[in-house]
């Protein structure tokens, strides 16, 4: 598939304050976190994560973006221009897999929770208007990638070859205490036809204690960060190498990867110099 030409980011965040969001750092209104596009300073993905209480419902108009609606701990029920999709959703994101619903653009939903729960709205600025779906746990493809101290798991419930979206990818990684994953570092930042994609990422952490995220710039003033992250902090990638995300070693890793660009295919380049089994 040709690439399109890289585009440049507008305002990428350049700083690491910028780049590490501490959880409530990006709240706004019913969402405890909202990042988009101006946020960012990107051009296409956006994350937030919707909190209801017991009994409550919240109004998206999805705009001129496509989105998924991923349980993180609880159920729902998903009401997307007539047509409705429910969720069982999980007890919490280390627990399974869940199911997930998919919302085109210029569409109106409503999301209501009988029991409560934490919804996270995977998005992206798209161009064509597919259909609404709903994804069932048991098709989500679960990988088991890297080996020893580098073996984790990944959920692809909508990776580029698993879900069809119009931009969107978004998997989930559960890493073991202890171990590294997004290793060896890679990066998706220029458009080289058959080796390298353009995609900007957003890594939404949960874990118990503290563990830690590394980008390295891959060009000259590119993103450098190095953060301590805790549950629901968040970390934008604009560009550069990015990995290892390390596991404390008392408990497990989780992080949603939401990831978009000018064409949806998933091509990286490793940073030559690092050991360890990407497979």
């Amino acid at each position: 598939m040709a690439e399109h030409p890289h585009e440049p980011r507008r305002g990428a965040p350049g700083m690491a304050g910028h780049l590490h969001v501490p959880a409530g750092g990006a709240a706004h209104g019913p969402y405890a976190l909202d990042i988009g596009p101006e946020r960012a300073g990107w051009t296409y993905a956006s994350l937030r994560v919707l909190e209801l209480r017991p009994g409550g419902s919240h109004h998206l108009a999805t705009g001129d973006a496509e989105w998924i609606v991923l349980p993180l701990a609880g159920a729902c029920d998903v009401l997307v221009d007539g047509q409705a999709v429910g969720l069982r959703g999980r007890e919490g994101v280390f627990a399974s897999a869940t199911d997930f619903a998919y919302l085109p653009r210029d569409a109106h939903a409503r999301i209501s929770s009988g029991a409560g729960g934490r919804f996270a709205l995977a998005g992206a600025r798209c161009e064509r208007r597919l259909p609404v779906r709903h994804g069932p746990a048991p098709d989500v493809p679960v990988e088991s990638r890297g080996s020893g101290r580098t073996a984790r798991t990944v959920r692809n419930f909508a990776s580029a070859d698993a879900f069809a979206c119009d931009r969107l990818i978004a998997v989930e990684v559960v890493t073991p205490p202890g171990n590294w994953s997004s290793y060896p570092p890679h990066k998706h930042d220029e458009a080289v036809a058959g080796k390298e994609s353009v995609l900007e990422e957003i890594y939404h952490f949960e874990l118990t204690g503290v563990g830690y995220q590394r980008i390295s710039p891959s060009r000259p003033g590119g993103s450098d960060l190095l953060a301590e992250v805790r549950s629901g902090d968040t970390v934008l990638v604009p560009d550069g190498w990015h990995g290892p995300s390390i596991a404390p070693p008392d408990g497990p890793l989780y992080y949603l990867n939401v990831m978009a660009g000018p064409v949806r295919s998933w091509e990286i380049t490793f940073r030559e110099g690092h050991g360890g089994a990407y497979r």
